[in-house]
């Protein structure tokens, strides 16, 4: 046999590497901008993520135990060996949720970030449709056609994922209810072109006659933290369906985490929800409808001299009503505030077109617009003004929720994975909620800003000498103050760590919990509160 000497082995390798960089040329594309020519090829072998600030969300999960208790109790029932592990599907799932993505086909948006996965433990990111399987395996159809026993197998697996996410939802907020608070309960509609389960025509006035679903949603007032949520058909919006949930969340809590109130619209306002109530002696402030016995009552109140001004020009006056039906009198509070501004109406003509009609506003004229609350709590007339009104934050919190989050999306034919992902939805939005305001104590950031400035930035891995590395490159212009937020959350953690070095892992949680709310009051501009008014601890403004 022959020797190759080195000079051979030279030419070997010269004509190796000749041939990648022609490799290389010939897969190089020339691409003409207006900024001049620029030399692209596809970067194969990288590892690169755009959720390059993941890793400090990812750590602040891991310091609170929360993704990884989450992970713990979910209770899959797969068997075999070839299914996806629980953490690719969690993992996923909270993935694309984080993302903004509102559907699950656009998991597949995520399929070649080799990053994330790492971050989160992961082994990979799943296709949408293995995702759809998992959470069909975790909430199952609730199907007529099927046996006795299959249906008991099923109703029990159910219950056994309702569970999971009852612990999970009570969890990431559990210690907010340790102060003062107030419960917010509300309903929107979530749309739907599909032929789903549930999809019924209901009220709907974004788009009469469209098929929907109703989620009747519980909130931490004030704060946006989501109690607990439930999908119901497009029929289910009065406050009938939302009561059984809400008596139950109540029942579940000890006596000094109950709700100093219950608020509601006039939804609420009838004998059914405030009966149960006061069954229980829970407080509670609801609007009336305009019934005629309650316009007799605004009438009586009208003329009389003891009304009172309870601030942002309105005046209130507060009596005593029994409706027929209703089982006893209760405290009546009647709101009005003088119109000013200059009026039109709209309305239809014979020929039914638009006619736009001209209100008289003047002294002659005296408009007023007004509102009927009912309540069994003792604050004083100024308070329930301050509180009714601010009532109205949970339109904000429907709006971010399903405009900026997932809950107008993630549907699928049955209702019970319906269910199971708005949950979900609620629970990632509360961790998230949490982590962004220990970066940013002053204010409430919603996810259209806080995910550009908080989660996104390109992100390469190499790894070398057994170490892990990522480099960030951040393309927000604001990157001076999203290096002084990380620093928040850095500092927060560490402190945190070495302050309570003997706390079990299940204590990490609330520990932390109230280190951030004693940053959000720290921050919080020094103002009296109006007279009469409760004072709860977290009532620290949206932001």
């Amino acid at each position: 046999m022959g020797e190759v000497n080195f000079e051979q082995k030279g030419i070997v390798k010269a004509v190796d590497s000749a041939l990648q960089e022609a490799a290389h040329a010939a897969a190089e594309m020339r691409v003409a901008t207006p900024g001049g020519r620029f030399h692209v090829r596809w970067d194969e072998g990288g590892s690169a993520s755009a959720l390059g600030q993941l890793a400090f969300f990812a750590e602040f999960l891991e310091v609170s135990g929360l993704f990884a208790r989450w992970k713990e109790g979910c209770p899959t029932n797969y068997s075999s060996p070839n299914a996806p592990t629980v953490v690719n599907i969690l993992g996923t799932w909270l993935l694309s949720i984080l993302d903004g993505q509102r559907r699950y086909a656009h998991v597949t948006g995520l399929g070649g970030d080799a990053v994330a996965p790492e971050i989160l433990g992961m082994t990979k990111i799943i296709s949408d449709e293995s995702l759809r399987r998992g959470l069909a395996h975790l909430a199952p159809e609730q199907a007529k056609r099927c046996s006795d026993e299959e249906r008991a197998v099923r109703a029990a697996q159910l219950a056994k994922s309702t569970a999971w996410m009852d612990s999970a939802l009570a969890e990431s907020t559990g210690e907010a209810l340790r102060t003062p608070w107030i419960l917010d309960a509300d309903t929107t509609v979530k749309l739907l072109y599909g032929h789903q389960a549930g999809a019924e025509i209901g009220y709907n006035p974004s788009k009469p006659g469209r098929p929907s679903h109703t989620l009747h949603t519980y909130w931490i007032g004030n704060v946006r933290l989501v109690l607990d949520v439930e999908v119901q058909g497009g029929k289910s919006t009065a406050a009938k369906h939302s009561l059984p949930r809400l008596r139950l969340l109540l029942d579940r809590l000890v006596p000094e985490e109950r709700p100093a109130l219950v608020r509601g619209d006039n939804a609420f306002g009838n004998e059914g929800v405030m009966a149960e109530m006061e069954e229980i002696e829970q407080p509670y402030l609801f609007k009336l409808r305009q019934t005629a016995g309650v316009k007799r009552l605004i009438e009586r109140l009208w003329k009389q001299g003891d009304w009172q001004s309870v601030d942002q020009g309105f005046d209130a006056v507060e009596g005593k009503l029994r409706l027929t039906g209703w089982s006893g009198e209760r405290r009546v509070v009647v709101l009005r505030r003088r119109v000013k501004s200059s009026l039109a109406t709209e309305a239809s003509n014979d020929n039914r077109q638009p006619e736009l009609q001209f209100l008289d506003a003047s002294d002659k004229a005296k408009l007023g617009e007004y509102v009927v609350l009912v309540t069994n709590a003792d604050y004083s007339l100024e308070a329930m003004g301050q509180l009714y009104r601010d009532r109205a934050d949970c339109e904000n919190g429907f709006d971010e929720l399903k405009n900026q989050w997932g809950w107008g999306g993630y549907t699928t034919h049955d209702l019970e994975r319906c269910n199971l992902s708005a949950r979900a939805v609620a629970l990632i939005y509360n961790w998230w909620s949490w982590y962004v305001r220990l970066a940013h104590p002053k204010a409430r950031l919603e996810a259209i800003t806080s995910r550009p400035m908080l989660l996104a930035g390109v992100a390469r891995l190499t790894q070398h000498a057994g170490q892990s590395r990522l480099l960030l490159t951040l393309s927000h212009a604001a990157g001076d103050q999203i290096k002084t937020m990380i620093a928040n959350i850095r500092k927060g953690l560490d402190h945190f760590l070495a302050s309570a070095p003997q706390l079990p892992k299940a204590g990490h949680w609330p520990a932390l919990v109230r280190y951030i709310v004693s940053k959000i009051l720290a921050a919080r501009p020094k103002k009296a509160r109006p007279l009469g008014l409760p004072p709860p601890l977290l009532a620290y403004g949206s932001g």
